[in-house]
């Protein structure tokens, strides 16, 4: 099997939970948020936006997340990202990533404090120099939210290809409301993610593992195939 740019891509690109402080400049983040853009839409509707942070800015949007959690603020999910209840067979999947990512930084199954804290550093975008917020205009149909997640890896891809690194960070959502009120959004607007950019601090430990795929005969079939 012969692989493509692109197919080396997909393989190199991970979720990256440690940044070097080395900037982005405005002229890549808006060149990746134009290649996401690129993406399919039905109906060429385009759904979602996209707002990038850095500096001051991001700092600010930091600050106010980082004192509602202090606070105790309590979490309101703009929409459900996760099944529920949770198939046993994802679960499984669930927690075993879960392990994956904790016993890489060397965090005990019970040590609850630590788990905690590294929780939260999905509201400091995990110190990269860039934080992106999505959005969507409430009312979208689901498929909608196909058409965004198709711009999102593209944003990913796109990202990768000029050496930056990236990940989702699903929990932002959970203050989408603060959020989309700190940003000054359209009150139409939910939160949908947030996104860490920056370049890869690949001494770090958190960066040098990797979650496991399904495999192929559990999520594809072939058929019809001569060979």
């Amino acid at each position: 099997m012969t692989l493509t740019d692109v197919d080396r891509l997909l393989a190199q690109r991970q979720s990256v939970r440690a940044f070097l402080k080395t900037p982005v400049t405005a002229a890549d983040v808006s060149a990746i948020l134009t290649s996401a853009r690129l993406a399919p839409s039905g109906g060429n509707l385009q759904p979602g936006h996209f707002t990038a942070l850095t500096g001051a800015a991001l700092d600010s949007l930091k600050g106010t997340l980082a004192a509602a959690i202090q606070q105790g603020r309590p979490q309101i999910d703009g929409y459900s990202y996760f099944p529920n209840p949770m198939p046993p067979q994802l679960k499984a999947r669930q927690r075993d990533a879960g392990y994956a990512l904790y016993n890489a930084l060397g965090i005990a199954r019970r040590d609850l404090p630590g788990r905690r804290a590294q929780f939260a550093r999905n509201y400091a975008f995990f110190d990269a120099p860039v934080g992106i917020v999505v959005s969507i205009e409430q009312g979208m149909g689901k498929g909608c939210y196909m058409d965004l997640g198709m711009a999102l890896m593209a944003l990913f891809i796109a990202a990768q290809g000029r050496g930056l690194a990236t990940t989702g960070i699903g929990a932002v959502a959970s203050y989408g409301d603060l959020v989309r009120g700190h940003l000054g959004l359209p009150d139409d607007h939910t939160v949908v993610c947030g996104i860490a950019l920056g370049h890869a601090d690949k001494a770090a430990a958190v960066n040098n593992f990797r979650t496991q795929r399904a495999a192929f005969d559990d999520y594809a079939a072939l058929r019809g195939f001569d060979d």
